[in-house]
């Protein structure tokens, strides 16, 4: 089997079509069309289904793409070991975070230790995070409420409290802070689903028989905040997430405990990973190395 060949159906399957995956590699389009051609004629096998432009993955080409994704990781880590070996001046290391709060910090640590190493980071709720490790598009996630899985590895790095925030109209502005209960009937703006601050707060409220009234879902914090300043309904947020803002105002909910877990994440596969274990160290303190970065208790 030609090593090319995988190559172009590993790259038509992760860009979603020939004309995608022959920009992304800078190789023409026929060319690409012909390698994989030759692969399902030798196999007599079809993976890809082509309606028009647009091309799905067949059964037997699904199973493929899972051993490709593999095969091109395996080769990254490979580059990535010998890497290591000669100081790390050189590779990539990409991440998935659900934003750029701790993501940013550990970036700068890392890049103080790692300046020759090309980052890379891609931003989304946890469930997209989590699907991009599983995929191999992300070495290493930096994400909130992990589910179980045994393919994945966890690390907690962080614990916070989520708050609720209004804007200077809002009737508890003026307050220092809240029970859940006076939540109730509340317009509140939401997060989309697979939002770990959506879920956390969803859940206390269930727990508390505390209805409120989700007037609007959004899917970013800048358009929650937005939507809270304009005086939409009051959002919830990580308490290190709220960023100071003349009308706005984070308030604590005291009789409640609601807190989401920050985890970084990756393939059980890859503990052994150089690249994986240098983001790792350096993003939890574990280097003895100086950065501007601590793991926040």
């Amino acid at each position: 089997m030609l090593k090319s060949e995988l190559r172009a159906f590993h790259a038509v399957a992760r860009f979603g079509g020939f004309s995608n995956a022959a920009k992304a590699c800078n190789v023409s389009q026929p060319t690409l069309s012909t390698q994989v051609k030759a692969l399902e004629r030798r196999y007599k096998v079809e993976l890809f289904n082509r309606v028009g432009r647009e091309v799905h993955l067949t059964g037997p080409g699904k199973e493929l793409m899972e051993i490709t994704s593999r095969l091109v990781q395996a080769e990254t880590d490979a580059e990535s070991l010998l890497n290591s070996y000669r100081g790390f001046h050189a590779g990539a290391l990409n991440l998935a975070a659900v934003g750029p709060f701790h993501a940013t910090d550990m970036i700068v640590a890392y890049k103080q230790n790692y300046p020759g190493i090309d980052v890379q980071v891609k931003f989304g709720n946890s469930t997209h995070c989590f699907e991009q490790i599983l995929s191999f598009d992300a070495d290493v996630g930096i994400i909130a409420e992990v589910p179980v899985d045994e393919r994945v590895t966890t690390l907690l790095y962080s614990v916070h409290e989520v708050v609720a925030f209004v804007n200077s109209d809002h009737h508890f502005y003026d307050r220092a802070s809240i029970s859940i209960h006076e939540l109730e009937g509340e317009k509140t703006i939401r997060r989309e689903a697979g939002s770990t601050t959506r879920t956390a707060i969803e859940r206390e409220l269930d727990n508390r028989n505390v209805k409120v009234d989700a007037v609007l879902e959004l899917g970013s914090r800048e358009a929650i905040w937005k939507a809270v300043e304009q005086g939409l309904g009051l959002g919830f947020v990580a308490d290190f997430e709220f960023v100071p803002h003349p009308n706005l105002r984070p308030i604590p909910i005291t009789d409640a405990d609601i807190q989401t877990n920050y985890y970084l994440a990756f393939l059980k596969e890859r503990e052994q990973s150089r690249l994986i274990n240098s983001f790792c160290d350096v993003a939890l303190g574990r280097n003895g190395k100086k950065s501007t970065w601590s793991p926040v208790a």
